[in-house]
C-alpha cells in the first residue's frame, strides 16, 4: 500500500474512533451518573449475578435504553480503532522494518493484533446482549469476561503502535543534511 493512501486512511480511522470513543465516553459517564454503573462496569464482572445487579440497576432508573445504544454504537466503534491501530501498525512497521525481512514480518503480524482485539470486542458485545435479552449466567458472563480481557490486552498493543506512529512521521519529515 503506497504511503499516501495509508496515512490517508489512518488519518480517518484514527479521527473517527476518537469522535466515536468522545460518544461512547459521554454516554458511560452520563449512565454511570444516573445509575451508579457504566456499561465499562459490565465488562469487569465474571458472574451472572454481577451483571444482573448492573442491569437491574440501569432498569430501576429507565437508563437501559442509553445502555443498549452504547452497547451497539460500540460496533461503530470497533472497526474504526480495529483499522486506526492496524494503519498505525503499517505505518511503523514502514518506518522500523523497510526492507523485507523477519523484523518486517513479525511487525506485520503486530499491525494484526488490534483487529484481533477489535473482533474480541464485537464477541463480548453479542455475549453480553445475549445475557441482556435471554438472562444471565455464569459460564456466558465469564467468557465475556475473557473477550474484555483479550480485547484490553489486544487495545493496548494498537494504543502503542499508535502512539510510534508519531515519532515515525517527524522521522521522514527530516531531510537529511545535504553538501
Amino acid at each position: 500500500m503506497k504511503i499516501r493512501l495509508l496515512t490517508f486512511r489512518w488519518a480517518w480511522t484514527t479521527m473517527g474512533a476518537l469522535a466515536a470513543f468522545a460518544v461512547l465516553a459521554w454516554l458511560d459517564l452520563r449512565l454511570k451518573a444516573h445509575t451508579g454503573y457504566g456499561t465499562v462496569d459490565l465488562q469487569k464482572v465474571a458472574t451472572a449475578q454481577g451483571f444482573d445487579a448492573i442491569v437491574n440497576r440501569w432498569l430501576a432508573h429507565d437508563d437501559a435504553a442509553t445502555a443498549g445504544f452504547s452497547l451497539g454504537f460500540d460496533y461503530l466503534f470497533m472497526p474504526l480503532y480495529g483499522f486506526a491501530f492496524y494503519y498505525s501498525g503499517l505505518i511503523v512497521r514502514d518506518w522500523i522494518g523497510a526492507k523485507a525481512g523477519l523484523i518486517r514480518r513479525v511487525l506485520t503480524l503486530v499491525a494484526a493484533v488490534p483487529l484481533a482485539g477489535a473482533v474480541a470486542d464485537a464477541v463480548e458485545n453479542a455475549l453480553e446482549t445475549k445475557m441482556l435479552i435471554a438472562g444471565a449466567d455464569d459460564r456466558t458472563a465469564q467468557i465475556a469476561f475473557l473477550a474484555t480481557n483479550a480485547k484490553s490486552s489486544c487495545f493496548f498493543v494498537g494504543l502503542a503502535l499508535l502512539v510510534l506512529t508519531l515519532p515515525s512521521f517527524l522521522a521522514k519529515r527530516r531531510k537529511p543534511a545535504g553538501p
